[in-house]
């Protein structure tokens, strides 16, 4: 299956929640935001929340100072 993570596509294998995606790209307990087609997925919907074919996905680091 293959999405567009921030703008690029992006082939994935067995991943199909956002969950799984954060974990495959090593940002689990990150400080991230997480979109999916436009919609920005709650942390714990990542788990329940199912990625499909050519979705478009964000993924945004925060990033602190002062």
């Amino acid at each position: 299956m293959e999405i567009i993570l921030n703008a690029q596509p992006h082939r994935l294998q067995a991943v199909h929640t956002v969950q799984e995606l954060v974990a495959s790209l090593e940002l689990t307990g990150k400080a991230i935001a997480v979109a999916v087609n436009r919609r920005v997925i709650a942390s714990t919907l990542w788990e329940a929340t199912l990625l499909n074919e050519q979705d478009k996905v964000d993924i945004v680091r925060a990033i602190g100072g002062g």
